[in-house]
């Protein structure tokens, strides 16, 4: 852990949602839970919840935010419709088959009540895609920006994302 990392990211989604000491935080793949670890360090109060399919991770998470971290799955979340205000994957959905990573971003919808921010891995250029295909090991879902937002469009998911891009 180094607060370097994930900070300043945590520090981004509190000014660009609104997240205040009343807001409730999903992240999917929260791993060994930096930037929920992070959340809570500037708001105190947030609810926090974190999913995380290795066990390992979870196992090994800082001890601040191990309580609010159990090991799951995105495409079936344990949580109730309309649960949190924000919902997180960051480079964690496209590591799904296309059927699995159409069942996450469903859940995802499913669980927030208002907002939710993905990243996945994309190109914008055959150079880009080859540079991705060299390192992505455990990519299953991974496509060109614009048949990302096609794929977005087509399964209704209406939330904030970015992109991955090897450089």
């Amino acid at each position: 852990y180094h607060p370097r990392f994930w900070r300043k990211t945590a520090e981004l989604l509190i000014e660009h949602y609104g997240l205040s000491q009343d807001s409730s935080v999903l992240d999917i793949g929260c791993a060994k839970g930096f930037l929920l670890y992070e959340l809570k360090d500037l708001l105190p109060d947030i609810s926090i919840k974190g999913v995380d399919i290795s066990n390992y991770a979870i196992d090994h998470a800082k001890e601040e935010v191990k309580p609010f971290l159990s090991v799951g799955n995105a495409k079936s979340l344990p949580f109730d419709t309309n649960s949190f205000d924000l919902v997180i994957a960051i480079n964690v959905l496209h590591s799904l088959d296309q059927d699995e990573c159409i069942a996450g971003f469903q859940e995802i919808t499913r669980v927030r009540k208002q907002f939710s921010f993905v990243v996945n891995d994309a190109w914008h250029t055959n150079e880009e895609k080859n540079r991705l295909m060299q390192w992505n090991l455990t990519g299953k879902t991974f496509m060109h920006v614009d048949d990302w937002e096609k794929f977005f469009a087509e399964i209704g998911y209406d939330g904030d994302y970015w992109w991955f891009i090897a450089e």
